[in-house]
């Protein structure tokens, strides 16, 4: 596992009328302050990756399809720089996931749905300074394989 990275499993209260699933709470304490909540929508097939943030921590929960997230830490004093780790995220698995600054991530859609990704991040974004460094979707450093392993 990534040093810094937190995984909150959700709970879903499901009946006859659909479901209620909490995201986040205060009492949760991933978040050490609230700067902005976005959300967007991806469709099938698509790899949006990667990027990091210097200052900002963000917070991802796939609300619905589901996504390959993929996290790589390029942190110089972190006790696992160098390493990658793979989550499953959306409908089948709903969970929450914490992204210090500094660790590289993005994601794939996975099936025939569109990922809608809901995110909260520590800081709100600025257009003049943006927080945000694009590191391409191939980079030979991370050396991710994207294609779907058929097992």
């Amino acid at each position: 596992m990534i040093e810094g990275v937190r995984i909150k499993a959700l709970t879903t209260h499901a009946d006859d009328r659909g479901y209620f699933r909490e995201i986040l709470r205060d009492d949760d304490h991933l978040l050490s302050r609230f700067g902005q909540s976005s959300v967007t929508l991806t469709y099938p097939g698509v790899i949006k990756a990667f990027h990091w943030h210097e200052r900002q921590d963000d917070l991802w929960y796939v609300a619905s399809g589901m996504a390959q997230v993929v996290l790589y830490d390029q942190r110089q004093n972190s006790p696992s720089r160098g390493e990658t780790q793979v989550l499953f995220a959306g409908e089948t698995n709903p969970i929450l996931i914490l992204i210090p600054a500094g660790v590289i991530h993005g994601y794939k859609v996975l099936g025939t749905s569109p990922v809608v990704l809901v995110y909260f991040t520590t800081t709100s974004y600025d257009r003049k300074q943006p927080d945000e460094h694009r590191v391409p979707f191939n980079d030979p450093t991370i050396h991710f394989d994207w294609s779907t392993q058929h097992r």
